[in-house]
């Protein structure tokens, strides 16, 4: 499935995906949606077939279509081929798949890992699955500053003035966190540990840990607003009272007071009740990726 409404960019020998995905895998079904056609339907079709003939799941698009296509793929247990193809590809690069040609290669040798799937679920009612990160508070909007700044500023200084902008304009949400109140700028869940430690995780060495990587920056503290850039901008965050990390399984969340929304995987949205817990499915889903290159030392 080649969703061409993902902000997809090709290189210059690669101009168009559907072509070159139909030339170096010749025995693959290749679907590209219409404008009125729903994705996800076609994705849940799509797998389906695969199921019934004993083939595998490839899907090509931002993380928005990998979401929805990773989903399906662990509900049915299927592989899935993760193709890079969206404006934003987080879970691909982590994943090692940072060209189509690198997918090519692990379908057509069969190289694969498996990987944890975090998940967002309603007690008793319904979930959301996210591949990268969940959030809530204002570090979506702080991602979304700091995109548009970095690559006239650099990502640093973009971030710097990025989160300026955002505590700014943004309030501080009152959350249970495990049963304790707390008031925070914004809670992080990373789907397995993030790299670097500290407020500006951007990858994954490893997606079947096990664990959701929770980092929470404190509202609750005096001048903790004044703090928190302070604390970034010194390089002492790490070491700072308004920023808590930790390692967990599973985490209980409910919105006592403020905005209840919620980011997964950068879509942000909003659920019919605030209380909400985070968890992992380990092991969900079989994912194609290259080898490692150099394996002489094994």
């Amino acid at each position: 499935m080649v969703n061409p409404s993902s902000g997809i960019s090709w290189s210059a020998d690669t101009p168009d995906a559907s072509a070159y995905l139909r030339a170096a895998l010749p025995k693959a079904e290749i679907t590209v949606p219409r404008e009125d056609q729903d994705l996800v339907e076609l994705l849940e079709q799509a797998a389906r077939r695969a199921k019934a003939e004993g083939g595998a799941l490839g899907a090509c698009g931002g993380d928005g279509t990998i979401n929805a296509a990773t989903e399906i793929a662990a509900r049915l247990g299927l592989p899935l081929a993760v193709f890079p193809g969206g404006t934003f590809n987080h879970f691909a690069v982590d994943l090692g798949n940072q060209t189509l040609e690198d997918v090519v290669r692990a379908v057509q040798a069969g190289d694969a890992v498996v990987a944890d799937l975090g998940r967002a679920r309603v007690p008793g009612g319904p979930e959301q699955v996210f591949l990268n990160t969940f959030s809530l508070g204002v570090y979506s909007d702080l991602v979304g500053a700091r995109e548009k700044l970095e690559q006239r500023i650099g990502k640093w200084p973009a971030l710097v003035v990025g989160l300026a902008r955002v505590l700014a304009k943004g309030s501080p949400v009152d959350v249970s966190v495990n049963g304790r109140p707390k008031r925070l700028w914004l809670l992080f869940a990373g789907n397995g540990i993030y790299h670097p430690a500290g407020f500006a995780p951007t990858y994954r060495t490893q997606l079947d840990d096990g664990l959701l990587d929770v980092r929470a920056v404190d509202a609750g503290t005096p001048l903790a607003r004044t703090r928190l850039l302070l604390a970034v901008l010194t390089g002492t965050l790490h070491n700072s009272r308004v920023l808590t990390t930790a390692q967990v399984r599973g985490l209980r969340l409910e919105v006592l007071q403020g905005d209840p929304r919620f980011s997964y995987d950068g879509e942000v949205t909003r659920v019919a009740t605030p209380r909400l817990v985070l968890d992992k499915v380990t092991r969900a889903v079989t994912l194609y990726r290259p080898a490692e290159k150099d394996q002489w030392l094994r």
